[in-house]
């Protein structure tokens, strides 16, 4: 791990702190309308693989009921998820609360997108070169086709940026995810898929 990573792994806890508070009422307004539209939980938490496959909580805000089939089993995600939780997704708000990630140090502003932690035993030795940085709020595959890329090209993406990862690369990144935030249409088309099951792609290519 560079001095540049490591510089930045001590800085971001302090800076997404100062984050959290100057968005606090955004939070606690989001916080409310989910408690309106859903109930309770507010954050979802789910398990997932972090910095040398070290299994953290991982959190965001909640955009899916509960609802189930007659059968007890859950819809699918997009039969779930409200219109508040739609809009959530269209402007990634439902990303704040991983800023508590990296308060506790379990995510960075910038890293390949942490995967849930059932995901651990199917990587391939040049995949798992992922989890040699902290996962990230933004990354290089989120901001060059996001659920639109197939599981070989976002881990593609993800090696790229750990092998080249740099200030002037996280410059390039930080200004591609604002343009994207502000490319509705592209973000409509990507917050509407959802990634196919590891599991079953990689027993598919084998």
């Amino acid at each position: 791990m560079n001095i540049y990573i490591k510089f930045r792994y001590l800085v971001e806890p302090i800076l997404a702190s100062l984050l959290l508070i100057l968005i606090s009422p955004l939070f606690i307004g989001i916080s409310i309308l989910i408690t309106l539209n859903m109930g309770s939980p507010v954050i979802f938490a789910q398990c997932r693989t972090g910095l040398n496959n070290h299994p953290f909580n991982f959190y965001k805000f909640r955009t899916m009921t509960n609802k189930t089939d007659q059968k007890g089993q859950l819809l699918p995600d997009m039969a779930r998820t409200t219109k508040l939780g739609h809009f959530l997704r269209q402007t990634s708000l439902d990303e704040l609360p991983q800023l508590i990630n990296i308060i506790k140090g379990d995510m960075s502003l910038i890293g390949p997108r942490p995967l849930i932690a059932e995901y651990i035993d199917y990587y391939t030795p040049s995949q798992k070169k992922r989890h040699t940085l902290k996962p990230g709020i933004t990354g290089w595959a989120q901001v060059n086709g996001r659920n639109t890329l197939s599981w070989d090209e976002k881990f593609a993406l993800d090696i790229d940026y750990t092998n080249q990862v740099s200030f002037l690369f996280d410059c390039k990144v930080i200004l591609k995810t604002f343009t994207t935030l502000f490319a509705t249409q592209s973000i409509n088309h990507s917050a509407k898929q959802t990634m196919p099951d590891l599991r079953t792609y990689q027993a598919q290519v084998k």
